[in-house]
């Protein structure tokens, strides 16, 4: 009786991950400013657009609780694709995806933690801290290991390869899914793009976190 609680709550869980996880990122990446107006962005502008915009930390600090949602997520995926045919493509996509939402947490809390705080200090004072606000927004030093994000939008490509190839999901869930993480981790002054595909995301992973939750009761 207990064991089947415990699992009637954790499939639960799983299904609102694929819920929020999704939605989260639409509303990170709305809360963006100038999303009608895209152009990548120098690290100068990317720490001015971030300094004093209250929706945006906010949206960043949610992504950063976000990344235990991502691992739950691919985890998941492991699971129902292993044992079987693309057994391979859950355990190599899911050492890719947990390792990039490591990433992910680290990059903001480098980047955008580290900003919010930096809101409480007066323009003087944050001008004498620029130049080495600037180092770190263009990843000098160890900040380069923030280019592992891009393990996470790798990790669950390799795991929707394998689940096409067993029909795990239904088809179309998956392609939207596939193109969503594809186009997800674009690159600073291009969310009007990370925000289509997160739409895409949620498309396509909150029927099925629905699907899930269904299925618990």
């Amino acid at each position: 009786m207990v064991s089947n609680t415990l699992s009637q709550l954790q499939q639960i869980g799983t299904g609102t991950a694929f819920i929020v996880f999704p939605l989260i990122f639409v509303f990170a990446f709305s809360a963006h400013p100038r999303l009608f107006r895209p152009r990548l962005l120098r690290p100068d502008e990317i720490m001015s657009r971030a300094r004093g915009r209250k929706w945006l930390q906010l949206g960043h600090a949610l992504v950063l609780l976000n990344t235990a949602l991502l691992v739950a997520a691919s985890l998941h995926f492991m699971r129902i694709l292993g044992p079987g045919r693309g057994a391979w493509a859950g355990f190599v996509g899911a050492i890719l995806a947990v390792s990039g939402a490591i990433f992910l947490a680290a990059d903001k809390g480098a980047l955008c933690l580290t900003m919010s705080a930096l809101d409480t200090i007066p323009g003087s004072d944050y001008a004498a801290m620029i130049p080495g606000l600037r180092a770190i927004f263009a990843k000098k030093g160890w900040m380069k290991l923030l280019w592992g994000i891009m393990l996470l939008p790798a990790g669950f490509a390799v795991q929707t390869v394998g689940l096409l190839q067993a029909h795990a999901l239904p088809r179309g869930e998956i392609i939207l899914f596939l193109i969503g993480v594809l186009f997800v981790g674009t690159p600073d002054g291009l969310e009007i793009v990370n925000l289509s595909a997160s739409v895409l995301m949620a498309v396509a992973m909150v029927p099925y976190g629905i699907r899930l939750i269904a299925a618990a009761f």
